[in-house]
C-alpha cells in the first residue's frame, strides 16, 4: 500500500513489523479470532470460520508483533489511512459515529482497530513494542491525527452511560462543536446508574497521551461493548508523555479494545 515500514525491536524476543505475506496475515486474523470471538464471545461477521475478517483487512496495514523464538504472531493491530480510507469509501468508526466536523480538520488520518494480544503475553511489552512501531509508522507516514474506537465492557448491572464523562473528566472531552453523535446509542435497557467498569486500560493509555473522548458512547451489539470515539491530535503529546508513546516504555494498557 505504499506505507512506512515500521520495525521495532525487544532484545531477544520481540519483533514488531508491518506484514506483507499473506501467511503473516492470516495469524494475525487467526489471533483476532481467538481473542474476539472465543475469548469475549463477539458476534464476527467473517467469511471464514476460524479467522476476523472483514472488508476492511484488503485497505488496511496489519501490524504484527512476532515471537521470535516461537515463531509466531502474539500481537496484532491494524492501521487504516485517510487515503485507503478514501478508496474505501469510510474509515470503521464512520460506521459508529457521524465524524464530518472531525474528518474536516487540518492534516492526515490514521485509524487504529482490531487491537488484540495473545492471553499468554500480556505482561505489557508486547504492547510497548507495538506502539514502538506505531509511532514510526505515525512519524515516517506524516500522520496529524490518530484515532480509533475504545471499548469498555459492561458491568454485571448493564452500561453506566453517564459515568464515561465523569471518569474521563471535561477536561479530556473533545470539542462539542465538532458534532461527533453515535450511530447507535446505547439503548435505555442496558443503561445503568452504577459504574461497575470504570475507564479501561486501553482507554487511560490514551488519554494520558492528552487524547479527546467524543459524545455519547455507541453500542456494538456484535461485541455487546460501549465504544467512545477517540481522536489523538499528535500535536498534543506533551514531553513525557511522548517519550512513553515513542520511546516505547512498559505500557500496561489492556490488550484488547482499540
Amino acid at each position: 500500500m505504499g506505507a512506512p515500514e515500521s520495525r521495532t525491536s525487544r532484545p531477544g524476543r520481540l519483533t514488531a513489523f508491518v506484514a506483507r505475506d499473506e501467511a503473516t496475515i492470516v495469524a494475525a486474523q487467526k489471533l483476532r479470532y481467538r481473542v474476539f470471538a472465543e475469548e469475549m464471545g463477539a458476534r464476527l461477521h467473517t467469511p471464514i470460520d476460524g479467522l476476523d475478517i472483514d472488508e476492511f483487512d484488503a485497505y488496511c496495514d496489519h501490524l504484527v508483533v512476532m515471537d521470535n523464538r516461537e515463531r509466531r504472531v502474539i500481537g496484532s493491530t491494524r492501521l487504516l489511512s485517510d487515503s485507503q480510507a478514501k478508496r474505501l469509501g469510510r474509515f470503521y468508526s464512520e460506521g459508529e459515529f457521524s465524524l464530518s466536523g472531525v474528518l474536516a480538520l487540518k492534516g492526515r488520518f490514521l485509524e487504529i482497530g482490531r487491537t488484540c494480544v495473545d492471553p499468554n503475553y500480556r505482561g505489557g511489552a508486547v504492547i510497548a513494542c507495538l506502539w514502538g512501531a506505531l509511532s514510526e509508522y505515525v512519524t515516517q507516514g506524516g500522520f496529524d491525527h490518530l484515532m480509533g474506537c475504545a471499548s469498555i465492557p459492561p458491568g454485571p448491572s448493564g452500561f453506566a452511560v453517564d459515568a464515561v464523562y465523569r471518569n474521563v473528566g471535561e477536561e479530556r472531552l473533545g470539542p462539542a462543536e465538532l458534532g461527533v453523535r453515535p450511530r447507535h446509542p446505547v439503548p435505555a435497557w442496558k443503561r445503568c446508574q452504577r459504574d461497575e467498569s470504570g475507564v479501561p486500560p486501553l482507554l487511560q493509555a490514551y488519554l494520558r497521551l492528552g487524547a479527546w473522548v467524543f459524545g455519547e458512547p455507541c453500542w456494538d451489539e456484535d461485541f455487546d461493548v460501549m465504544d467512545v470515539f477517540v481522536l489523538l491530535k499528535m500535536e498534543r503529546l506533551q514531553g513525557r508523555y511522548e517519550r512513553h508513546f515513542v520511546g516505547g516504555e512498559r505500557n500496561a494498557a489492556l490488550q484488547t479494545g482499540l
